[in-house]
């Protein structure tokens, strides 16, 4: 199916770039096959140009409806203008705007419904069983992933001297990992396929590791289009015959790709669009690849403006060139040049200052690490310096808590005892939201602590202290359990973290 499918006559073949600095950074050729560049900016369009070219007239007469965030919407919404076919698009009320503006654009006609594509999955069944439209799913049909699988094609045919050693390919619900890996394995055996999934958004590797598709109850969302909560069953089968293996990414390297895809291309992909590059990149780092030749497809680049900045925030942090450490420091005359003089000829990128008492205080910094040079190793020689100087630090380089919310946060500490903190990542962002979460809490629970920062588009962080006296700790534990069932949100608890603990209570234990 994948040899015979017609969709050219809309969707393009893209070029295979090679991405010459990353290479020569990596010790290894990369080429970024570049389904940014589709009419969509997605490589959806290929699947959705195939499966709506195989309707029969009758079915094309009652027109269509999917149900997704934005790629797969785009592509249905297109590939039915350019057949003449009525296509309505069901999207969650969390759907980026420059994703369903663009379905407008292209003659969808677009029904916002649900917080999640579950529930955006539910309406499009009752708009199919109501009105009679053929239902267009993103990933779990033939002619989806045999559309998908043509990147494959046009890989082998443009790779110089045919030779490449591994394909890292982004999975959400698995349609194109499915069909690159399909064409691959029968006529290239020996080509690696290799799968990459955000390390909070895994439905493809926890279903591998059940033995079936699972569905997931939490799932990370800053990829917003690869966050699938539950495979395919189809492409679950394709994947567990012909991918060598998965590989997983955090959100922090998905940032450092698409700083990588940048400064090979100017161009900007959006978080799914780079989770193939950070796999592959993660991948040689594991593996100590040298020399080889590595394909990854840039499947998107649908960015809100507004994740640039955080993008920008994280991508240092993700390529680990930056590094947070917290420092507690002898209040005396002189402490703060010897530290600043142990950080330099180090950039410093960040640093806030606390007094706390009469004998030390709190430094909470931000260092620029040399490229190549291990940020663990880095790290850990300034420590050192800093203990010889009578001060003691810690890396904070991975404490989310850290990087999401410290870092932004300015004032003293409380005097208030039995202090809980907890933070809430959720879709839904804005003040609905925002007074959801403090209705949840109140009046029972005295607020010590509220900080809300947006990361772009669809995803909010919430950082919450409150006061729980010893009596209504059980109380106050189970309103966190229920906040993920009711609100849909998830939480972590941060009254041990160290961060917390040093710039917010005042521990000066390391």
């Amino acid at each position: 199916m994948i040899l015979t499918a017609q969709i050219y006559d809309l969707a393009k073949e893209t070029p295979l770039h090679f991405a010459e600095m990353l290479s020569a950074r990596v010790g290894n050729q990369i080429y970024l096959k570049r389904e940014d560049m589709q009419p969509t900016f997605s490589f959806k369009i290929r699947g959705s140009y195939n499966r709506l070219k195989s309707l029969t007239e009758e079915e094309r007469a009652r027109g269509v409806v999917c149900c997704s965030a934005g790629n797969h919407a785009q592509g249905v919404a297109l590939s039915a203008k350019k057949l003449g076919i009525k296509a309505t698009i069901v999207m969650p009320r969390t759907a980026p705007e420059i994703k369903s503006n663009n379905v407008r654009r292209l003659g969808g006609t677009v029904v916002l419904h649900g917080v999640d594509l579950e529930e955006a999955r539910a309406e499009a069944n009752r708009l199919s069983k109501e009105f009679g439209y053929v239902n267009i799913p993103p990933f779990d049909d033939p002619y989806i992933i045999a559309g998908q699988g043509t990147i494959a094609v046009e890989i082998m045919r443009q790779i110089p001297h045919g030779k490449v050693d591994a394909i890292f390919v982004c999975c959400g619900g698995g349609g194109m990992l499915a069909g690159i890996a399909t064409y691959i394995k029968r006529l290239f055996p020996e080509i690696k396929v290799i799968g990459v999934e955000e390390v909070d958004q895994n439905s493809m590797c926890q279903a591998l590791a059940y033995g079936h598709p699972i569905t997931m109850p939490e799932i990370d969302l800053f990829a917003d289009g690869t966050a699938v909560r539950r495979v395919g069953d189809e492409t679950f089968r394709l994947v567990q015959e012909y991918v060598d293996e998965m590989v997983l990414v955090s959100n922090d390297e998905v940032c450092a790709a698409i700083k990588d895809v940048f400064g090979d291309t100017r161009s900007i992909l959006e978080p799914s669009g780079a989770l193939s590059l950070a796999g592959c990149k993660r991948w040689i780092a594991d593996n100590g690849a040298k020399d080889g030749v590595y394909v990854a497809i840039t499947s998107g680049a649908n960015m809100g403006f507004d994740r640039l900045q955080f993008v920008a925030e994280r991508a240092e942090i993700g390529e680990e060139t930056e590094a947070l450490i917290s420092v507690l420091m002898p209040e005396q005359p002189g402490s703060f040049l010897g530290l600043l003089n142990a950080i330099m000829p180090r950039p410093i990128r960040e640093l806030s200052y606390r007094y706390h008492r009469l004998d030390c205080a709190h430094v909470f910094a931000s260092i620029r690490v040399p490229y190549g040079v291990p940020r663990d190793e880095e790290v850990a020689n300034l420590l050192g310096k800093l203990a010889e100087l009578g001060m003691s630090g810690v890396d904070i380089s991975k404490n989310e808590f850290a990087k999401s919310h410290a870092r932004y946060l300015v004032g003293g500490r409380t005097n208030v005892k039995h202090e809980r903190l907890v933070r809430s990542e959720f879709r839904v962002t804005g003040r609905e939201m925002i007074r959801d979460l403090l209705a949840h809490f109140s009046p029972d629970f005295n607020q010590l602590m509220f900080h809300y920062k947006n990361q772009g588009g669809d995803v909010g962080k919430v950082l919450m202290g409150f006061e729980v006296p010893p009596e209504k700790e059980k109380e106050f534990n189970d309103r966190l359990e229920k906040l993920s069932t009711k609100l849909r949100v998830s939480v972590t608890e941060e009254t041990d973290n160290v961060v917390y603990r040093h710039f917010m209570v005042g521990d000066t234990s390391i």
